[in-house]
């Protein structure tokens, strides 16, 4: 298969979508919670969308050559949170299910750690075809292993410097 390119709009247009699938669920949950940094635009929208608190937990695995070579996947010890303890019904969101481990580790870790928590529920834009882990919301089941080219990851490989001749060229002449 080959790559998918999303634009904004349609990058959040599917996040729309995904907090339409969860509400259409009936799922009332008390806080969400999203995986960094593929997650963060994912849960910030539901979260403002549902007025629930919003916490965040880093995990990464992709972080060479520009984020698109997988390594070892680490899970940040802290959660970031508003709104008191992660505890009740939680809605956990990323942007896609590659592989499946980062998820299946992340709720592995979020239960042995958070015994408050009555049910994990898990929301992401993507599933690729090869993953272990099932999500209980998806907005797109991809039935290749397409590498997925999402509208801020042109950031990863800009620097300062960059940035600032883009700036430069944008400026009018004066």
């Amino acid at each position: 298969m080959t790559d998918l390119h999303v634009s904004w709009d349609e990058y959040h247009a599917l996040i729309e979508q995904l907090a339409l699938a969860v509400f259409q669920s009936g799922y009332a949950f008390d806080t969400v919670l999203c995986l960094a940094r593929g997650g963060l635009r994912v849960g910030d929208v539901i979260s403002r969308v549902y007025d629930k608190p919003l916490a965040i937990l880093a995990a990464s695995s992709y972080r060479d050559a520009a984020g698109t070579v997988r390594g070892r996947l680490d899970i940040a010890e802290y959660i970031t949170a508003t709104g008191g303890d992660i505890k009740g019904r939680l809605l956990l969101v990323d942007d896609l299910v590659d592989s499946g481990t980062t998820l299946t580790r992340v709720v592995e870790h979020l239960r042995q750690r958070f015994t408050s928590l009555v049910e994990i529920r898990t929301a992401v834009l993507w599933v690729k075809a090869g993953a272990s882990f099932r999500p209980d919301y998806c907005v797109e089941y991809l039935a290749g292993n397409p590498w997925i080219h999402q509208p801020f990851e042109i950031y990863d490989s800009l620097r300062p410097e960059q940035l600032a001749a883009r700036a430069r060229s944008r400026r009018p002449p004066h």
